[in-house]
């Protein structure tokens, strides 16, 4: 369910965003950096874009190969995917390549962001899309808290990392699951956006509601699935919920 919450609601956010700057039907150039298993880079291509998948996890790289080869021949020939690491974009893509560069559920796993952000921006043709995903630390205390782990949700206050747990789900890189990590603040990554020319535009709350569901929680029925997503997505455009919500979704604009 979480992976589900994920990946649905990010997918609405970003369709809003490429809606309200692209002209409906434009094929647009997207690279998706920390690609993963692919999921939102299969779902633009199947809109119709042109996409590159990098990744720098053998093992993910080769279960997005195996999704991308179920896929159709018309789907497939509008995907290339790279073994690579998001930090090192410019020895891979000219600057100005794309129209849209998503990093999602990457920077948590980089030390100093700045510079891997730097980067992605130069990625970007002039106007375009930059989004990100990231853990937000402003509310790093909101899953211990509710699972009534007061030294967690003490200690969470005056921490910027955490550590997922184990699951055997793909949903934040497999392996790396776990792991303790780097969480962002709204603040900092706004400033830091501004100062690369990709200035920030929008942000939502991805998983109000729903962190704290255990990770092998399977779908509820359909009827119930559309209201628990409703309400996600209603939270995460709206004050002060979106702003305890476990990820933050935030979309700069090349200048």
């Amino acid at each position: 369910m979480r992976s589900t919450v994920r990946q649905e609601l990010v997918a609405r956010q970003l369709d809003e965003q490429i809606a309200a700057r692209y002209p409906v039907g434009q094929r647009l150039r997207i690279l998706d950096v920390g690609m993963g298993q692919g999921t939102q880079a299969l779902r633009l291509a199947r809109a119709g874009h042109t996409i590159t998948g990098l990744e720098s996890d053998p093992e993910m790289l080769k279960v997005a190969r195996e999704a991308l080869a179920s896929e159709p021949a018309g789907i497939r020939e509008r995907v290339r995917l790279i073994e690579g690491d998001g930090r090192e974009t410019g020895v891979h893509f000219l600057p100005g390549s794309f129209d849209v560069v998503l990093c999602h559920g990457v920077l948590m796993y980089v030390e100093e962001p700045d510079a891997m952000l730097a980067g992605l921006a130069r990625m970007l043709a002039p106007g375009g899309l930059l989004s990100l995903l990231v853990r937000n630390a402003d509310a790093l205390a909101m899953r211990p808290g509710l699972a009534g782990d007061w030294p967690g949700a003490l200690a969470a206050f005056e921490s910027d990392t955490y550590s997922p747990k184990l699951s055997a789900s793909l949903e934040q890189g497999g392996p790396r699951l776990g792991l303790p990590v780097r969480a962002d603040r709204l603040e900092t990554l706004t400033a830091t956006l501004a100062g690369i020319a990709a200035p920030l535009q929008a942000w939502y709350g991805v998983r109000v509601f729903t962190d704290n569901v255990p990770n092998e929680e399977g779908l509820p029925a359909a009827a119930e699935l559309e209201q628990l997503l409703a309400a996600e997505d209603r939270a995460g455009r709206t004050e002060p919920y979106r702003r305890v919500a476990a990820l933050l979704h935030l979309c700069g604009v090349r200048g």
